[in-house]
């Protein structure tokens, strides 16, 4: 009997163990998320001034405390601007550099995120807050700040049709030139294909009504009836630059991005599934409807490795650099996807001189 208690107290211990060691493991795995950061704005009543959407300064200054997870873990912090009594459904948002406890943001800055809104340009009020999130189902918020804000709306576009849409006017292949703040002056990334280089500036898309051609030379621009065709001096993803105000063109070699992988079409890492740029000034390349199988993939710049984009800890964000950035996105049910990529930047940047390293993408199954 006394050999039967003994073995019957030594398991007891043992099982007593192992659920304490358990015990202390599950507390080793789980974030603690109610202590979400502290949110403060230099002021409440930025000013949108037309005459300084080309100032750099910042007009505005958000900070905030970090949160306080129960783990020593990477998280990505995000700034939010929501319409009031949307509920945060479809906020603008801006994802703040590694370790960034503030952000300044200039005219230009501050009135393309309160756009993205789709606020009016009257005297309304938006709620901005800071998003700490260390996975997709891991997030705390940030107190809630109240700003009185006028939104000024000065985008416009030209359109740009050519051989390399096969001059079709109308058509799907018509591509647009913006300026973010109505200066005179268009930018956009067009494809020129070899030998399909030639193209007229449009005011409307739909017709070629007061279209813009070659002066004769390389660079000036004219609207007279003696006009030539514009032709490209670069081939490939190229960046436009118009200045109507002097009436001059310019190119550029422009970076650009693609899928690649063992899911992608050709299913090979050295087969590249080209993305489009859309020519809206926010930085954002698209591909649609891409046969995708359960496999791998990353966006790559130039059909090269020297610039590469792997997971983080949150999905939806993509990093360059780093242990986990040079990992693979994991693609576990096959069909057919829509894919977006945005390396962050301020919406005035030229996409040919972005350099921030992290980036934001979407992944959709049809």
């Amino acid at each position: 009997m006394k050999t039967v208690l003994t073995k019957f107290l030594a398991i007891s211990s043992v099982a007593l163990l192992m659920l304490t060691s358990c015990k202390k493991n599950d507390a080793l795995v789980t974030a603690n998320v109610s202590k979400a950061g502290s949110l403060a704005a230099s002021t409440t009543t930025p000013v949108i001034d037309q005459a300084k959407l080309g100032d750099t300064t910042a007009i505005i200054t958000f900070s905030f405390t970090a949160s306080q997870y129960g783990l020593n873990l990477p998280e990505t912090n995000i700034l939010q601007i929501d319409s009031v009594g949307d509920n945060w459904k479809n906020p603008a948002s801006f994802t703040l550099p590694a370790k960034a406890i503030s952000q300044g943001f200039s005219t230009a800055g501050l009135d393309a995120m309160l756009l993205k809104v789709a606020l009016p340009n009257v005297s309304t009020k938006v709620n901005v807050r800071v998003a700490h999130q260390l996975s997709s189902s891991t997030s705390a918020y940030s107190n809630v700040i109240s700003l009185t804000v006028t939104p000024i709306n000065l985008t416009q576009w030209i359109y740009v049709a050519g051989a390399f849409e096969n001059w079709t006017v109308p058509g799907a292949g018509v591509d647009s030139l913006v300026s973010a703040t109505g200066n005179g002056v268009y930018v956009g990334i067009i494809n020129f294909t070899p030998g399909n280089t030639a193209f007229k500036i449009l005011m409307n898309p739909k017709n070629y009504n007061g279209n813009i051609g070659s002066d004769g030379t390389a660079t000036g621009l004219t609207s007279a009836s003696t006009q030539s065709n514009i032709v490209s001096t670069v081939t490939g993803q190229t960046l436009v630059t118009v200045d109507l105000n002097s009436n001059t063109i310019a190119f550029a070699a422009a970076d650009y991005y693609s899928i690649v992988g063992s899911a992608p079409p050709g299913t090979a890492w050295n087969t590249d599934t080209f993305m489009k740029y859309v020519n809206d000034n926010t930085g954002t390349w698209v591909i649609n409807n891409v046969p995708m199988i359960v496999g791998e993939y990353k966006f790559r710049q130039d059909a090269a490795w020297t610039n590469s984009w792997g997971p983080t800890a949150t999905p939806g964000i993509a990093i360059s650099t780093g242990a986990v950035g040079d990992g693979n996105i994991q693609l576990t049910v096959a069909g057919n996807y829509d894919f977006t990529f945005v390396r962050a930047a301020t919406p005035a940047s030229p996409p040919v001189t972005l350099t921030s390293v992290t980036a934001a993408y979407t992944a959709v199954k049809q």
